[in-house]
């Protein structure tokens, strides 16, 4: 079982359910999961691209990650409907809390002139959007061998009712916010 699982289900339920006066422990809001994506515009032109970063993709969640296609075909875009355009991963269980974890204790801190995620991230369900200009910042990756620094979005679903309780969570969960 993943460390910060446990940690979670040992003090954090516990916890939560006191600070929000829940009286079953279904209520407590909990991560159902991870979903990392990397957009590839260029990709349309280079498929060789699509297999970069699916490595990267790969090295860095634990877990081959999904092509995903246009959905459409826009002709400003120069993009034709089914040409990869992306990839992304679906994270559960215990590599979901395995990847939160190596995310805040080891690459969110590696990212220059880091002074906190922003607080104001959350959609109106209580799920948290984080973007990351470089996936170098990842321990996994080898700097050396990237061709081109791509960005990523990490989304974080949270079985929450309000944002308040989904960032009570994150930061009982170690995710370093911004102070106001």
């Amino acid at each position: 079982m993943a460390g910060l699982l446990e940690f979670y289900k040992k003090e954090g339920i516990s916890k939560l359910k006191k600070k929000f006066g829940y009286k079953n422990v279904v209520q407590v809001p909990c991560l159902e999961k991870i979903v990392v994506n990397m957009g590839l515009s260029e990709a349309k032109d280079d498929v060789k691209i699509i297999d970069k970063a699916r490595e990267e993709l790969s090295a860095i969640t634990g877990q081959v990650p999904s092509i995903t296609k246009a959905k459409k075909s826009i002709s400003n875009f120069k993009l034709r409907e089914g040409v990869p355009i992306g990839a992304k991963v679906t994270l559960r269980g215990n590599r979901m809390y395995d990847f939160f974890e190596r995310l805040v204790n080891a690459s969110l801190p590696r990212i220059r002139d880091f002074k906190g995620v922003s607080s104001s991230a959350f959609d109106k369900w209580g799920n948290y959007n984080l973007g990351i200009r470089e996936q170098s910042i990842f321990p996994e990756i080898k700097a050396d061998k990237v061709e081109k620094t791509r960005g990523l979005n990490i989304t974080i679903v949270i079985n929450s009712k309000s944002i308040e309780e989904s960032r009570e969570l994150l930061t009982f969960l170690g995710m370093p916010f911004q102070k106001k």
